[in-house]
């Protein structure tokens, strides 16, 4: 049964066919839409293909599908002409930039009057695979965006996930940058409580009379400017999870009204003469010990108590040494996507100036020195002329001899780290030693400890 009005035809040949499915095309904005004819030559290209495989429409019109995608096969690639459609069918395809990118393709043929092929139309979305996600490592854990082999993140997770079932309040410490918001969401949409509002505040950023009405909402005339009754998160994440970002600098005047919340389900907002019951989970975060905020008097202890019923702790990257290779292939398989540039190999000092770094800022430092290089960089090699200054100064040897190794009071981890350096280093092992922190010799009677062999 037709979808369109009798006067659509009329519409159509007013705004033009032309321009409507390019329009049409442009609002796929994830990926790449195409037509054949019969033949099986491009009539159509989108921006989006454009985009995504780095071809020009006038770089691939009148050409095969099979040549402008590097398939292999010959007109009619996808047997649309005896199929009549295809559905999320698994395919790789050609980039101008270099290197193949997985996609899952849609298509649907068009066949004339007497029943003849006549073409087809087609949609191409990138497909990142876990596999891709990781760099082909193995044995991680991806878990609602958190990417780990580390043992004490994974151990973390595995907190994180039993956690999540239950109403107990957490408190996530980490340095900025290791991905407590992150962490905190991810137990939010583990939760029961998923369905509901996710609401989150930094409890630095605001001054204590911002942050209180922003926190408890305030009534009408409470203060110079509250023209309206506002209502704060508590009252818009009922049913919900409130993220409390560094809370440790939560003022004590404040830590009273959240402690009532914690015991009581239940806030005065500014101005306000009645109670309001809420029912919120609260999962805070904070860089800092509390205890020692306690000790220094300026957190309250019973509510550190009420906060830390599950403290989940998340290790700085610095010592995360499985993890820095993931997340830097992680990263450089997502810019792979969508940018022009394809990168497909880390020259090896590259490499050992990524493992070396400190990473101060952590996960979000090395999203950053990722987005960094492909701004600056070009060609399939991530150089060190492609890294930010501070990568490419001399240091002085204590600054690497600074850098935590990853904890080796597990066999397998050892392993995994040494096979992990083997494959970054194609076999050589002196560059190996060098990215699992060991001297050369050490590196060789660990791989012989292990039964390592292949990369002689």
């Amino acid at each position: 049964m037709s979808q369109f009005s009798p006067f659509f035809n009329r519409w159509l040949s007013r705004i033009g066919p032309d321009q409507v499915v390019a329009i049409l095309t442009e609002l796929v904005d994830a990926g790449a839409v195409f037509a054949v004819d019969a033949d099986g030559k491009v009539l159509f290209w989108s921006k989006g293909a454009e985009k995504l495989f780095g071809q020009t429409a006038d770089m691939v019109l009148g050409k095969s599908c099979a040549e402008a995608l590097g398939c292999d096969q010959g007109q009619d690639p996808c047997g649309l002409a005896e199929l009549g459609s295809i559905k999320a069918q698994s395919v790789q395809v050609k980039r101008l930039s270099g290197g193949r990118l997985t996609c899952q393709r849609t298509a649907r043929a068009f066949f004339d009057a007497q029943g003849q092929f006549a073409g087809a139309l087609e949609f191409l979305h990138p497909q990142v695979s876990a596999e891709t996600l990781v760099g082909k490592q193995g044995n991680s854990e991806s878990f609602h965006g958190i990417l780990s082999r580390d043992p004490a993140m994974l151990e973390a997770i595995k907190i994180i996930r039993n956690v999540a079932e239950t109403e107990a309040t957490v408190l996530i410490r980490g340095e900025s940058g290791t991905g407590k918001e992150l962490v905190a969401r991810a137990l939010h949409q583990e939760s029961p409580r998923r369905h509901r509002p996710f609401l989150a505040i930094n409890c630095a950023a605001l001054s204590p009379n911002l942050l209180e009405s922003e926190l408890f909402g305030h009534v009408k005339g409470a203060f110079t400017g509250a023209v309206r009754n506002h209502a704060g998160l508590f009252t818009r994440a009922h049913g919900g999870t409130l993220f409390l970002d560094e809370v440790a600098e939560l003022p004590l005047e404040l830590q009273a009204k959240l402690l009532r919340v914690l015991q009581e389900q239940s806030f005065i907002p500014v101005g306000g003469d009645s109670a309001i019951s809420v029912d919120v989970r609260i999962i805070a975060a904070t860089h800092r010990s509390l205890r020692e905020e306690v000790k220094a008097g300026r957190f309250r202890e019973d509510l550190m108590y009420r906060l830390r019923v599950v403290p989940v702790f998340l290790p700085p990257l610095r010592e995360r040494r499985l993890d820095v290779n993931l997340l830097l292939w992680h990263q450089i398989n997502l810019h792979n996507l969508h940018g022009k540039r394809h990168v497909d190999s880390i020259a090896p000092e590259a490499m050992r100036r990524l493992l070396d770094h400190a990473w101060p800022g952590n996960v979000r430092e090395l999203i950053n020195v990722v987005e960094y290089a492909f701004a600056v960089g070009r060609g399939n090699e991530l150089r060190l002329d492609d890294l930010p200054p501070e990568f490419r100064e001399p240091k002085p040897l204590a600054a690497f001899d600074a850098v935590p190794t990853i904890s080796r009071t597990r066999n397998k981890h050892e392993a995994e780290l040494i096979r992990d350096a083997l494959k970054m280093a194609n076999g050589n092992l002196e560059a190996a030693a060098s990215y699992a922190g060991m001297s050369r010799v050490t590196f060789w009677r660990k791989r012989k400890k292990y039964n390592i062999e292949g990369y002689d």
